[in-house]
């Protein structure tokens, strides 16, 4: 089994290897390649990522590229992870919105969208060179914002499926409150990437969310950084994401207080490589921990696994809608639990989503449509329309001056520009 790991300059990879190393007999993975145009970067990660195989006793080899045609050639498996601009471009991402006094963040809102015009040419780039290296080799894509990456991927006809860390995340803090093992937690989680909420907890078959939500309701709502009493009130524990939505406006006085997320990641970035750059380390660093995507590695086994392994098991992914959300187009695409086979995701059948939640989410996924034929087709007026569809801007004085301050702080990535 060979994996390519697209973005694997990223200090995040060492967190991936260990997942790798860890889990060898989930997924026996014997040829990874990391491929990166950064060759200092994927120097110091690769060489990290070879210690932790050796210190693990993982028998699969390491190698790292800047050749993508050659890294993905018979893979498997390709996963991306990459970031167009890197950490500057997330930076303005998360800054000129503010000025409108909107959001700025990297995955929704105005941010999201620069994010995604920089990054779907881009992916489908890559997606187009793997098929035409190996036609049958899965995507698996972790690049933000994963929604509508993904989306791109699948309409594009490439074999696809979208993975985000939040649900994995849940799983583990609720096994943890409940003093069960992960796996006896399944979610009821439903939504659109970075816009979910968990409907339901089961161990065993029941629904322990009422249980759980009165005797630890102050921890996760703390973790979420929302009010207690509006957990209570809406009974399902929605996404941190959603507290852009719901406290918008206080999130961007604070926002407006302190250091972008971006310059916080930069710092640790830095210090990592330097880390990284040790010959005696052979473990991933405990700051690793502090950079973001928490259980990710886990995630990504388990998904490629079913994939590669066609074992049919249920994994939350993000996948065409086909009718699963009724009132969602069928071409949208949603993050729900999907069976996975060699075939791809399947979506189990979801019960009826309560108006509360189903109004945010048609008018997000009539954003993501929008923002998607302005990442794939350009031109300022798409751009306009996709924020002004956006339900964090809305207004056409704020949705004209961002697309402004999008093209100018983004021109050298938009080839229509």
């Amino acid at each position: 089994m060979k994996l390519a790991v697209v973005g694997g300059g990223s200090t995040y990879t060492p967190e991936l290897i260990d997942g790798f190393a860890r889990l060898r007999d989930t997924l026996p993975v014997e040829e990874l390649v990391l491929v990166d145009p950064a060759a200092d970067r994927l120097e110091l990660v690769g060489g990290l990522a070879r210690r932790i195989f050796a210190k693990q006793g993982h028998p699969g080899t390491i190698s790292w590229t800047g050749d993508l045609d050659a890294g993905v050639d018979g893979a498997d498996a390709v996963l991306l992870q990459l970031r167009v601009g890197g950490q500057a471009a997330r930076n303005q991402d998360e800054t000129w919105p503010l000025e409108c006094g909107c959001v700025g963040q990297e995955t929704t809102g105005a941010g999201g969208l620069a994010k995604a015009l920089r990054t779907v040419p881009v992916v489908l780039d890559i997606a187009e060179r793997v098929r035409r290296r190996n036609p049958d080799a899965w995507i698996v894509d972790f690049t933000n914002p994963v929604g509508i990456v993904t989306r791109a991927l699948l309409t594009a006809g490439h074999r696809a499926v979208g993975l985000c860390n939040v649900a994995i995340g849940f799983q583990r803090k609720f096994a943890r409150l409940l003093g069960v093992a992960p796996g006896e937690v399944t979610l009821e989680h439903v939504g659109l990437n970075h816009l979910t909420w968990e409907r339901a907890v089961r161990v065993g078959g029941e629904d322990v969310l009422p249980g759980l939500l009165a005797e630890h309701g102050e921890a996760i709502a703390e973790d979420l950084r929302m009010p207690r009493t509006l957990v209570d009130r809406l009974g399902v524990v929605p996404s941190y994401y959603l507290r852009y939505y719901y406290q918008h406006d206080a999130v961007v006085r604070e926002l407006r207080t302190k250091p972008s997320r971006a310059a916080e990641v930069a710092a640790i970035e830095r210090e990592l490589l330097e880390r990284y750059s040790d010959p005696a380390l052979d473990e991933k660093p405990e700051l690793l921990s502090r950079r973001g995507g928490a259980f990710y590695s886990e995630a990504a086994v388990d998904l490629t696994s079913s994939l590669l392994g066609d074992t049919g098991e249920v994994r939350i992914v993000n996948t065409l809608n086909g009718g699963t959300l009724p009132f969602l187009p069928d071409d949208a695409v949603i993050e729900v639990p999907a069976a996975v086979t060699a075939q791809g995701a399947k979506p189990l059948p979801v019960r009826p989503l309560e108006p509360l939640f189903a109004g945010l989410v048609a008018n997000v996924t009539a954003y993501e449509h929008l923002a998607l034929e302005a990442a794939l087709k350009g031109g300022r007026e798409r751009v306009f329309q996709a924020l002004l569809s956006h339900p964090l801007i809305g207004q056409i004085a704020y949705a004209e001056k961002l697309t402004d301050d999008l093209i100018a702080h983004n021109r050298e990535h938009l080839a229509w520009a």
